[in-house]
Formats: C-alpha cells, structure tokens, sequence
C-alpha cells in the first residue's frame, strides 16, 4: 500500500514536469525571434550580400511560417537534432554533448564542496548558538556571501596559482584543475546553505519529539545526526535543487574565468560569435537539466521524510 502511495505521488511528479519542458523548448524555440532586427542579418555582418542572407535564412527554416518552424523544431528535438552550428562547422548536439560533461563535473564538485563546509558549520552554529563559535560561523558566511565569483575567481588565481604556484591557473585535466573552480562556485552556496542548516537545525532541536529522545537516554550524537538533521535536510534539499539552477548559470562566469571547457564558456563564445542555432542548444541543454534536478529533489523528498510519503 505504502509503495502504491509512493509510486502514484512519483507518476503525479513526472506529470507535472511535462508542461514545465514543453514551455522550456518553446521558449528556447522563440529565442532567435525575439532578436531585435534580422539574426540571419546580425550572424552574417554587415555588407553581407542578398543572395547570402536567403540561402542561410533558407538554411535555418526561417523562411517557412513560424507554425511550421516550430513544428520542424519539436521533430529535431525529439530526435536530437538541435541544428548546426554556423561558425564551428558542426551539429550543435554534438559540440553541447562534448561539453555538457565538463559543466555537470564541475556543479557537481561545487555542490559537494558546498554541502561539505556548510552541514558541518550549520550544525556547530546550532549547537552552540550565540556563542563564540556561532558568531564564528556567521562572520565566516558572511564573507562567503560578499565574494561573488567574479571576484573570488581571480583572487583565487593570483594567491594559489601565481603566487604560492599549488594549483594550476586554467583548463582542464586532473582533480587540480577541478579545485579552484568548484571552490569559486560553492563558495556563495556554502554560506547560503550553511545559514539555512542552521536555521534548521534549530527549529528541529526546539521540538517535543528532540525533547522525548533526550529524556528516553539517547546519545546526543544520535540525538542530532539521525533525529533532528534528517529532518532539518527536508529544506536544505529543496535549496540544494533551487541553487542547482543558479551554479549552472555562475558556472558560465566561472569557465570563462578558468578557461574551463563546459557548457557555460561554449555559450558565451556562440553569443559572441553570433551563433544562434548554438545558443538555442546551450540553453535547452540548462533549462532541460534544471527541470529534471527539481524533479530529482521532489523524489529526494520521499526518501528523506516518510511523512511526506504518507
């Protein structure tokens, strides 16, 4: 019967995230109309002669009614085809599957190292609130709030990189290269999460059921670790899949900064290069990956808490 609840409430989730990608492709579809002026006119440059801007117009479909464009689209879509890239000679499916791995590597590792610094500091400023510890914690959150990676980035290169010469300055290879950004990009969320642990923490430490184990004997490490932090993780994790979203869009900062080969720095070279087929395929890849981590929290939710499972 349980599993019966879980399953439909899953079911329920996937439905609901239907509509979310179907608005995600049209309006990623309605991005090279939303352009001011001719994007096939801006792509080519000016000077560029008649016959030119028909035959790429022609290239792109964007001689055809916009129903039949946005039908045409739907199919390339459900079929991996997201167009061709003008200025690099190649699909844009292939050059977003080339990168897309190096930009889920890097959220990924700002995201662990995000969770590793603020659960810990969440948990010593709620055990030890108002004291010299807990004012610790919020000084030090608050400083990783007021560092934005544009400007801890560089910070980070000219300390560790240049001057004491630990880490590499850009690319990619090995975990070294992996390290300065990921710290660039979980640096803000740390101190984002680390104020919401604690806030947690201490609403779940004030309630009768926290009370009841302590009076029954438990350990104190029980007491907080498997009762009061599984609890308080229910609104870390709705964070956690929120700010998902966000380190996908500073990881754009992020790779141009370190010379980073994701997702993030291949969109700001096809919005330089003018390259909108490209464009269109970067931001389908990011909408579509933030749609179905939300999805992946709300089934983080049933896992976490049984309540919401009943």
């Amino acid at each position: 019967m349980a599993m019966n609840r879980v399953l439909k409430a899953l079911l329920l989730r996937v439905v609901y995230t239907i509509p979310v990608l179907w608005l995600v492709v049209s309006v990623v579809f309605l991005l090279i109309h939303m352009v001011p002026g001719d994007p096939v006119a801006q792509m080519l440059g000016e000077g560029a002669r008649a016959s030119d801007l028909a035959a790429l117009r022609h290239a792109y479909g964007l001689d055809r009614p916009l129903g039949e464009q946005y039908v045409r689209y739907w199919r390339g879509v459900l079929h991996g085809d997201l167009g061709h890239s003008l200025r690099l000679n190649d699909s844009v499916t292939h050059l977003v599957l080339t990168r897309y791995p190096y930009t889920v590597e890097l959220t990924l590792a700002a995201l662990v190292i995000a969770l590793l610094l603020a659960v810990p500091a969440g948990i010593v400023g709620a055990l030890h609130r108002n004291r010299w510890r807990d004012q610790v914690v919020g000084v030090v959150s608050l400083l990783g709030l007021s560092f934005p990676g544009f400007a801890l980035g560089p910070i980070l290169i000219l300390l560790v990189s240049i001057k004491l010469g630990w880490l590499p300055v850009s690319g990619a290879g090995g975990l070294e290269h992996l390290i300065l950004p990921a710290i660039t990009m979980g640096g803000a969320l740390a101190a984002i999460l680390t104020r919401m642990v604690r806030t947690a923490m201490l609403e779940e430490l004030g309630q009768d059921y926290i009370r009841t184990a302590r009076a029954k004997g438990l350990p104190e490490r029980t007491v907080v670790y498997r009762h009061a932090l599984r609890n308080a993780m229910i609104p870390v994790v709705t964070l956690v899949g929120l700010q998902f979203g966000a380190l996908l869009a500073g990881a754009i900062v992020t790779e141009t900064i370190f010379s980073w080969p994701g997702i993030g720095r291949l969109t700001v070279s096809a919005i330089s290069n003018r390259d909108y087929a490209l464009v269109q395929g970067c931001i389908l890849a990011v909408g579509m990956t933030y749609v179905l981590v939300n999805l992946a929290t709300d089934v983080l939710y049933l896992v976490i808490n049984p309540r919401i499972r009943g």
